[in-house]
């Protein structure tokens, strides 16, 4: 213990009449004149320390908040009525006998108080003394012992760690990558890997057969409260298995990690999703099943419908009308509220949000009068709709539908219909079946809906060939067709989070090919960015699949933190700056001269 005996958190009333000595940072003082009461903190929590004799008194008339002490003394029970309940060590104090003032402070920036409101620019400017506040010491042993359960599982499954490179190939296929200039090979960079997914094919083409690795990954995209330029993943690859048994592996890795670190028990399996059922049901291929609503498509009731709007959206080729029904919600929603809901569906690019009160089995509002007696008939046996309910209506094309009603379907859920007030309600669900690809407006071509490796339905592998071999992949049919694919790709999802992603990978050469031909990728292009990885394949590689797991957005949830920059020791800003240190900051001229790099001021518009 060196400096010291005990930690201040862990003292109770076994250790009444023992002669300790504590450090800590003082983190509160109390003078009551003939006695001053400190609070010392340290790591594991917060003693109580009396100072009675006057040669520690005067010394204690010196101290100030953070100030750093060692103190000698003895352990005592707290008088009776004076006891903390909140505190391991509430029914004991340290009456002091001897203190010494290791380290005095500085005026604080900020107070070091949950409840100080502070920017978050500022605190991470002192992040040094923001992480001295009790929750975030939490948040961070508990990341800890998370990672080491799960390097205890895997170790214990027969997998075996294995680092892969920081400084590799720009492979871009989505997110940007972070460059690094090469000084010794001069006009050529490295990139930081977006994930190790290349590498840990390899692995799998190297006989490794059961891979993973706590790794961290880069990416240079725009930020939100769940996104870091850097970030953690649990990374996993196994060979000659299917994604039943990938997804069993993972569901028993969280049940272990949920009893063991929360002492929560998790049901297994977990609900298996369509991507086509989740859109549906929630607009969203990460739904919060803990929301006891759901998206209902009336199309058909309004196939003949005279409403404009509706007509208007059915005639699209794209088109839907759906609905959610808000039990109840004419009492719990105002005008004033439901208004509210309007305008957010504008702002999210919606034309708008229609609805109706069921009131005495009646339809009341503006757009009542436009449903017809058949149409209120077939919606009252659809939706099972009761007098008081309330119901959102939304028309326009599939995806922008989802988007819109998934939004409200979180906003009135997550207010007056989650299935559990308790914090400590966690969901999962896997979401399966997802198209292999999808068309970008903005590249105007296919694109991979996860990435380029992932392995497609062996039912759907007949319309490969049938795209590969017309060689007319911009016609409307041949679109249609690659639409249809579905991969063996899996999200694992977690009270409305992606908190995981993973499929099983294409280990043919001649069926990579094939993907990378309707990707649009030239055989140069191909050859220059994935040569090695093909190389690889055509070594007798085996049938292989993984799944990586976001450890930052996990443990966040498990602390119930609304961000994951409340359990990174140092992250960024959304601005991916870092206030503490100032990065990113500019370089000497020479540093430049050695990479042979120039910075080119943009011209002033």
């Amino acid at each position: 213990m060196y400096l010291r005996t005990h930690y201040c958190g862990l003292l109770d009333k076994s250790h009444i009449g023992e002669d300790v000595v504590i450090c800590g940072w003082v983190d509160s003082i109390r003078d009551h004149g003939g006695v001053t009461f400190v609070d010392l903190r340290d790591r594991e929590g917060i003693v109580q320390l009396v100072f009675l004799e006057q040669d520690v008194l005067a010394v204690s008339k010196k101290l100030k908040k953070e100030y750093v002490v060692r103190c000698y003394g003895k352990v005592r029970r707290r008088p009776e009525g004076t006891e903390n309940p909140h505190l391991l060590s509430g029914e004991v104090e340290v009456v002091v006998e001897k203190i010494e003032i290791l380290n005095t402070s500085s005026p604080l920036p900020f107070e070091l108080s949950a409840y100080s409101n502070v920017s978050e620019d500022l605190r991470l400017e002192y992040r040094y003394l923001d992480l001295r506040q009790p929750h975030l010491q939490r948040n961070l042993l508990l990341r800890h012992k998370t990672a080491l359960l799960v390097r205890n599982y895997f170790s214990s499954k027969g997998f075996i760690e294995v680092e892969t490179p920081f400084l590799t190939k720009s492979t871009p296929e989505g997110a940007r990558d972070f460059l690094v200039p090469s000084r010794l090979s001069q006009g050529k960079f490295y990139a930081l890997p977006q994930s190790p997914q290349l590498f840990k094919q390899i692995l799998m083409c190297s006989g490794i057969e059961k891979y993973f690795q706590i790794v961290r990954c880069f990416r240079d995209e725009d930020l939100r409260a769940d996104r870091q330029p850097e970030f953690t993943q649990i990374d996993i690859e196994m060979s000659f298995v299917d994604e039943e048994d990938i997804m069993t592996l993972c569901e028993d890795m969280i049940k272990a990690i949920f009893k063991e670190i929360l002492d929560v028990s998790i049901e297994t399996p977990f609900p298996r999703i369509s991507y086509e059922e989740a859109m549906c049901r929630y607009g969203t291929d990460k739904p919060d099943l803990r929301i006891l609503l759901e998206i209902v498509d009336c199309s058909k009731v309004f196939c003949n419908t005279q409403f404009e709007v509706f007509k208007r959206a059915l005639s699209r080729k794209n088109g839907v009308v759906r609905c959610i029904r808000v039990p109840g919600g004419s009492e719990k929603l105002s005008r004033e509220e439901i208004e509210k809901y309007v305008v957010m569906v504008k702002q999210l690019g919606g034309e708008g949000l229609a609805w109706v009160k069921v009131e005495d089995n009646k339809f009341s509002s503006g757009i009542a009068k436009f449903i017809s007696c058949k149409e209120k008939e077939e919606l009252w046996k659809l939706l099972s709709l009761s007098s008081g309910d309330l119901v959102f209506f939304s028309a326009g094309e599939h995806d922008m539908v989802c988007k819109l009603l998934s939004q409200l379907r979180a906003s009135i859920g997550r207010k007056y219909f989650l299935c559990s007030n308790d914090k400590n309600v966690y969901k999962f669900a896997w979401v399966v079946d997802f198209p292999l690809f999808e068309y970008s407006d903005e590249e105007k071509r296919w694109v991979s809906r996860h990435h380029p490796f992932t392995l497609p339905k062996s039912e759907h592998l007949r319309m490969l060939d049938e795209i590969t071999n017309s060689g007319k992949d911009d016609k409307e049919d041949v679109n249609d067709i690659i639409g249809r694919i579905k991969s063996v790709a899996y999200d694992l999802v977690l009270n409305g989070e992606e908190i995981g992603g993973g499929s099983l990978r294409i280990h043919s050469p001649e069926l990579q090919r094939k993907i990378f031909r309707i990707l649009r990728l030239s055989e140069e292009e191909v050859e220059e960015r994935f040569g090695f990885l093909l190389k690889a394949l055509s070594y007798g590689a085996p049938p292989h699949g993984g799944i990586a797991i976001g450890f930052d957005r996990l443990i966040a949830i498990m602390c119930n933190e609304e961000s994951i920059r409340e359990v990174i020791a140092f992250p960024k800003t959304q601005k991916a700056v870092c206030p503490l240190t100032g990065a990113p900051t500019s370089v000497s001229r020479r540093q430049l001269e050695e990479l042979k790099l120039e910075i080119i001021q943009e011209k002033k518009k």
